[in-house]
C-alpha cells in the first residue's frame, strides 16, 4: 500500500502498539514524511444509523459513557444502533451588532435554531467555547421534547490564545493555569454546577442545566499559530514525555504535544470526578498538520507539525481518543501542487481535497479522524481559488449547498468518523485578508454586512440586512413607491428619475429611463463622489466634468461593471506600483490621469513551488463584475450574488459599500487611498451621485443617511439546503428519526 510513510523511533512504536495500535515502522517523525501517491482507505464507509437516536449509555470501571472508540470508529451509542458517522454543524457565539467575545446569543436564538438544525439533518452541534447558560438550558429542553431525535454536542475549550501568541510559550505558568481554569469552567457549564462571574470576552451566569446525557465528545483548542507554536517548542526543547492518570504524551512528543496530553488529562480528571468518560481530541488544521508538504510555496504553511499520534489515552480512560481537523478544500496551496494529493483519483477524476483527506486517514491509521470544520461560503467576493471550483467565495447559495453536500459525502465514503459543516449562521464581524484593510474601523464590522468578505457568509442560515428586504432586485420596481426611498433626480426626458435607498449591506438605486432597454446600446454610467478630490471624466465618458471616485457602468447588453479611478485604486498601487505583482503604467495612477480601473481583489500572491522552481503569477478576482439576476429567494433563478436587474425602462441596482469606497456605512466613514497605497478613513456627509446617459450628464441631489449604532437584520435558511439535507439523512439512515 503506497501512501504517506509513517515513521517513528522504536521506543515510540512500542508505546503506540500498546496504546493506539501500530501505524508506523520507520525511523523519523511522521511530519518528516510526504504523501506522494494516493491509495484509498480500505475500511469503507460506516454503516448508516438505524432507529432511535436516544442516548444509550453504558458504564466501564464506574464511568458512564455515551460514546466510545473502537479501532478507527468513534461510536455514538444510541437506542437504535451505534452511530459511526455523525453529521454536525459549528455554532459560533455572536450575531450582528456584537463581537464574538460579547457572547450575545439569547434564549430565543437557541429556541429558533435547534429545531432548524434537526430539520436540516444535523444530529450534533459543535461549540468552540462556553456559551451563555441559555444554550445548555434550551438544549436540555429541546432534547427532552425530542427524545428519539436529540441534538448531541461536541464541546470545545478555547486556549489562552492571546497570551500564548504574545509570550510564545504554551508551558508558561500563566497559560497553563488559565487553560486549566477554562477547562474547569467548561466542565461546570456542561454539568450545570457552576456560577461564572462577569468577565470581558467570556460567558457568565449561573449554570444549572446538565447536558452530559447528550455530550459525546470534546474537541479542545484552536487552529495552531505556526510561529508561536514553533517558538514554544524551541523554548521548551528537551522536555520529556509524561504519563498522566488518563492521558499520556509518548516518546518523541514535541513540547506542544506534551502540553496537549497534559490538558486532555486535566479535562479527563475533571470528567471522571463526575463519573463521566467520553472520546477526547484536540483541534488541528493543515497549517500545523504532521505531514510534510515540500511543494507548499508559503513557508509559514509548513513550518511546524502537531501530531495526534504522539498523544494517547491510557487504559484507565474508556472513552478513548481521536484526531480532529479543520480542513477546507482551497487552502493551503500544497493541495494544488503536491503529488499524491493534487492528482489523487477519487470518484472518476483527480480531487485534491480527497487526496488531502486520504493522507490524513493514512497518517492516523488505527484511530478515528473527524473533520470538525469544512465548507465553502456563499459570498459575492472571494479570497482564494480552490481546485474543482471549490473556491473561498463567489458561490451562489445553491452551489455552496451542493459543494458542502458533496464534501460531506466524501468524508463519509472515506471512512471518517464525522463531518461538521462550518457554520450555522453568517457572522458579519468576520474578516478576510483581502478586504480587511477596507473595513474601518474594525470595531464596527458587526454593524454592517460586506458581501465581498467571504468569511462572513459561511452560514447555512443567511443573516441579511434589515428587518426584511427593503428591495428585491428583479427588475420589478413596485416596492420603490413605499420602501422609504428618496427621489434624488427627476428630469423631463432620458433618465427620468433616480431613487436611492440603503440598508446595512448595500446602497440601492432605481433608475427610470425613456425607451425600452435603451442601455443595451447606450450604456448608463453612474459616478459616485465620496471624498473631496478626484479626476475628470467617467468610464466611457471622458468628457464628463466630474470628480467621481467610483463609478458603475450598465450596458451595453446585460453587463454591469464597478470601476475605481486609477489614482484611488489601492489594488493597483499596492500590488502593481509597490510590489510589482502586475504591470502598471505609473502615469495612470497620477492624480487627474483620467484612467479608470475595474474593481479587483488579490486572491493569491505570486508563488514559486520549492521542489520544482515553477513560478505562478498573482491570482486576481474580478470583484467589480456585477452579476445580473434576481435576489428573490422564491424565484427558481435566484442568485444571492445578484447586484442588478432590469425590465423595459427600469434598472434596479444594489451596490456593496466597499465598491464605492465606504469603509463603514454605520458611522459614515469612507476610505482614502494615499499615493503609497495606505488606507485611511475620513468622515463624509453625503454621497455625490451623477448619471451620464447618451448626451445627458445629470447631477443628482446625492444621498445621505443617519449613522446607526445598532443594525437591523433578519435570518433566512439558504436556498438549496434540501441537497445537503438529503445527503445527511442518507448517511444517518432513512428512518432514523430525522
Amino acid at each position: 500500500m503506497a501512501g504517506t510513510l509513517l515513521s517513528v523511533k522504536p521506543a515510540f512504536l512500542i508505546a503506540l502498539l500498546l496504546l493506539v495500535g501500530a501505524c508506523t515502522t520507520e525511523e523519523t517523525r511522521p511530519q518528516d514524511t510526504v504523501a506522494r501517491t494516493c491509495v484509498l482507505p480500505t475500511d469503507g464507509s460506516p454503516a448508516p444509523h438505524t432507529g432511535s437516536w436516544a442516548p444509550q449509555p453504558d458504564a466501564v470501571d464506574g464511568l458512564s459513557r455515551v460514546a466510545r472508540i473502537e479501532g478507527t470508529d468513534l461510536l455514538l451509542q444510541t437506542v437504535g444502533s451505534d452511530a459511526a458517522f455523525v453529521v454536525g454543524v459549528n455554532l459560533g457565539a455572536t450575531v450582528p451588532n456584537h463581537a464574538p467575545g460579547e457572547l450575545a446569543l439569547d434564549r430565543e436564538d437557541y429556541q429558533r435554531w435547534f429545531p432548524q438544525m434537526a430539520a436540516m439533518g444535523f444530529r450534533a452541534v459543535r461549540i468552540y467555547t462556553i456559551h451563555p447558560p441559555e444554550f445548555y438550558e434550551e438544549l436540555v429542553a429541546y432534547n427532552t421534547a425530542n427524545p428519539d431525535a436529540p441534538l448531541y454536542v461536541i464541546h470545545g475549550v478555547w486556549i489562552p490564545e492571546e497570551d500564548f501568541v504574545k509570550g510564545q510559550d504554551l508551558h508558561a505558568v500563566s497559560v497553563v493555569a488559565d487553560m486549566k481554569d477554562e477547562i474547569d469552567d467548561s466542565i461546570g457549564a456542561v454539568t450545570g454546577t457552576i456560577t461564572i462571574p462577569d468577565q470581558p470576552g467570556h460567558a457568565s451566569g449561573t449554570y444549572t442545566a446538565d447536558i452530559t446525557p447528550w455530550l459525546y465528545s470534546w474537541a479542545v483548542g484552536v487552529e495552531w499559530d505556526p510561529v508561536a507554536t514553533l517558538a514554544s517548542d524551541q523554548k521548551n526543547r528537551g522536555m520529556k514525555a509524561r504519563t498522566g492518570q488518563y492521558f499520556a504524551s509518548l516518546a518523541g512528543a514535541s513540547p506542544t504535544e506534551i502540553w496537549i496530553g497534559d490538558m486532555l488529562d486535566h479535562l479527563a480528571i475533571g470528567l471522571a470526578e463526575r463519573g463521566l468518560t467520553m472520546p477526547l481530541s484536540f483541534v488541528n488544521w493543515p497549517t500545523a498538520d504532521p505531514l510534510a508538504h515540500p511543494d507548499e510555496p508559503i513557508e509559514l504553511e509548513d513550518k511546524v507539525g502537531v501530531d495526534a499520534n504522539f498523544v494517547a489515552a491510557t487504559d484507565a480512560w474508556p472513552g478513548g481518543y481521536y484526531a480532529s481537523y479543520h480542513a477546507y478544500p482551497y487552502y493551503p496551496d500544497f493541495v494544488r501542487y503536491q503529488p499524491g494529493i493534487a492528482d489523487c483519483q477519487f470518484r472518476g477524476g483527480a480531487d485534491p481535497y480527497a487526496g488531502y483527506l486520504i493522507a490524513l486517514r493514512v497518517h492516523h491509521a488505527g484511530m478515528p479522524v473527524v473533520v470538525n470544520e469544512f465548507g465553502v461560503p456563499s459570498s459575492a467576493g472571494s479570497a482564494h481559488f480552490g481546485p474543482k471550483g471549490r473556491d473561498q467565495g463567489d458561490h451562489s447559495e445553491q452551489e455552496m449547498m451542493e459543494m458542502n453536500a458533496d464534501m460531506l459525502d466524501m468524508l463519509y465514503q472515506l471512512g471518517f468518523s464525522g463531518g461538521y459543516v462550518f457554520e450555522w449562521v453568517d457572522e458579519w464581524f468576520k474578516f478576510t485578508w483581502n478586504t480587511i484593510d477596507f473595513e474601518l474601523p474594525r470595531s464596527r464590522r458587526s454593524l454592517w454586512m460586506n458581501p465581498w468578505t467571504n468569511e462572513a457568509h459561511f452560514g447555512m442560515v443567511a443573516v441579511e440586512p434589515g428587518l426584511a428586504p427593503v428591495v428585491i432586485i428583479d427588475g420589478d420596481d413596485q416596492e420603490w413607491k413605499e420602501n422609504g426611498s428618496q427621489v434624488i433626480l427627476e428630469s423631463s426626458n432620458g433618465v427620468r428619475q433616480v431613487r436611492a435607498l440603503k440598508d446595512e449591506g448595500y446602497l440601492y438605486l432605481r433608475l427610470f429611463i425613456d425607451g425600452t432597454y435603451a442601455w443595451d446600446t447606450d450604456p448608463v454610467t453612474i459616478g459616485f463622489d465620496v471624498l473631496l478630490g478626484g479626476s475628470d471624466g467617467l468610464p466611457s465618458r471622458p468628457d464628463a466634468p466630474d470628480g467621481s471616485d467610483y463609478a458603475i457602468t450598465i450596458g451595453p447588453g446585460a453587463e454591469a461593471q464597478a470601476w475605481v479611478r486609477a489614482s484611488n485604486d489601492q489594488f493597483v498601487i499596492q500590488y502593481g506600483v509597490n510590489l510589482g505583482y502586475i504591470e502598471v503604467d505609473k502615469a495612470d495612477v497620477a492624480e487627474g490621469s483620467g484612467v479608470w480601473n475595474k474593481h479587483r481583489l488579490i486572491i493569491n500572491r505570486p508563488q514559486t513551488i520549492p521542489t520544482t522552481g515553477q513560478k505562478f503569477l498573482a491570482e486576481i478576482f474580478e470583484a467589480g463584475a456585477l452579476r445580473y439576476g434576481t435576489s428573490d429567494p422564491t424565484d427558481p433563478e435566484f442568485d444571492s450574488r445578484t447586484m442588478w436587474a432590469d425590465s423595459a425602462s427600469v434598472i434596479e441596482l444594489r451596490i456593496p459599500f466597499q465598491a464605492i469606497g465606504i469603509a463603514d456605512p454605520s458611522s459614515r466613514q469612507a476610505y482614502r487611498i494615499g499615493s503609497d497605497g495606505a488606507v485611511t478613513t475620513e468622515d463624509f456627509d453625503r454621497i455625490g451621485i451623477v448619471v451620464a446617459f447618451q448626451d445627458q450628464y445629470l447631477e443628482t441631489s446625492g444621498y445621505s443617511w443617519d449613522p446607526w449604532q445598532a443594525a437591523d437584520s433578519h435570518e433566512r435558511i439558504k436556498v438549496g439546503v434540501e441537497v445537503f439535507t438529503e445527503v445527511a439523512n442518507r448517511i444517518h439512515g432513512k428512518n432514523s428519526g430525522n
